[in-house]
């Protein structure tokens, strides 16, 4: 690890206290944990404004039942196959399934493919998180 610097923060009571019942709900053990982790947050944000290479997972649910509904999925996927690492299909029940699509790309990108894949007539809902590759922290 690098070289630790400490510093103060000024902040008005409240907004302490409301931070700190903020990380002990979040299980951080101490505020610098909770404020490097907001740090690398917003750290991230930039670097997928920057255009930098991201990751991320792409969260499907649909009804496996509606027509032609997988093969779209699959197609789609196909045409994006340079930024997808890994797929995982699971059943959740007799009609739905979640589908999580691993990624890794120009934010760009992966948001029009997690866009078109969204669209898709019979999902039910879609989620997408992006974070950084690491290499700048």
């Amino acid at each position: 690890m690098s070289e630790l610097i400490r510093f103060g923060i000024s902040l008005e009571k409240k907004l302490l206290e409301d931070f700190d019942k903020l990380i002990k709900s979040k299980q951080y053990s101490n505020r610098s944990e909770a404020i490097r982790d907001l740090i690398r947050d917003s750290m991230v944000k930039e670097e997928w404004k920057k255009g930098v290479d991201v990751a991320g997972a792409i969260s499907l649910v649909y009804d496996h039942h509606k027509r032609e509904l997988l093969d779209m999925i699959v197609d789609i996927q196909h045409d994006y196959q340079d930024m997808i690492v890994a797929s995982q299909h699971v059943h959740m029940d007799h009609n739905n399934c979640l589908e999580v699509i691993i990624v890794k790309g120009k934010p760009s990108g992966l948001t029009m493919l997690s866009d078109k894949l969204r669209a898709v007539k019979g999902v039910k809902h879609g989620s997408v998180s992006f974070t950084t590759l690491g290499k700048e922290f």
